[in-house]
């Protein structure tokens, strides 16, 4: 079930979503360094939550294929302005309840999402059933709990209408991300932007 009021802020913020990120180019530079090494060209790739495409258009060309989604029809359309390739196509999708076949594709990413979703365990359970057994997990994530605390910028978040409804550190996390049939693969921190973000890299347990 889509959060309607949720959904609503990132229909309106859509527009400016892709300006509002290019800021912090850098650090999703290195999240793209970190994950590159674990594509090919025969993945087929799932990526949820995609926005405006951000992460998209710099790994598709690494893969087979590569489907972005978002819940939001107005971030798809924002994704679909920057262009569809041959391998790389956008469509709106719900991470909760995905109309993808079991163990369809070889790769998830789902990033900077699990935080900001009120049922992150409904998206977990469908990852796992739409990848591959020993399919691999991409989950970047913003940790608000490592390093400082940004309680200002939280704050502004809150007032603006982004709701966050999860707060990991690292281990808090794995743990997380081990409790739904998943072992970590690698963990790495990005710095920069909004909070530290975590690489969690994770392969699905047969």
């Amino acid at each position: 079930m889509i959060d309607k009021s949720n959904k609503k802020f990132w229909d309106k913020f859509a527009k400016l979503y892709d300006p509002f990120m290019k800021k912090d180019k850098g650090v999703y530079d290195k999240v793209c360094e970190y994950i590159r090494p674990h594509l090919n060209k025969d993945m087929e790739v799932l990526e949820l939550a995609c926005g405006s495409g951000q992460l998209s258009f710099n790994l598709s060309k690494h893969t087979k294929s590569w489907i972005g989604t978002d819940f939001s029809e107005q971030m798809i359309q924002e994704a679909k302005k920057r262009g569809e390739y041959e391998n790389l196509t956008f469509e709106t999708a719900d991470a909760v309840a995905l109309s993808y076949s079991h163990e369809k594709f070889d790769c998830v990413l789902i990033a900077n999402a699990l935080h900001i979703m009120p049922k992150p365990d409904e998206a977990m359970k469908e990852i796992y059933r739409v990848l591959k057994p020993n399919g691999t997990l991409f989950a970047p994530t913003f940790l608000w709990k490592e390093g400082k605390q940004r309680k200002m910028i939280k704050s502004l978040m809150s007032i603006l209408g982004f709701k966050m409804y999860q707060e990991w550190d690292k281990k808090e996390f794995e743990d997380f991300i081990k409790e739904y049939g998943f072992s970590v693969v690698e963990m790495k921190l990005a710095h920069g932007g909004l909070a530290p973000i975590g690489v969690m890299i994770a392969q699905k347990v047969a």
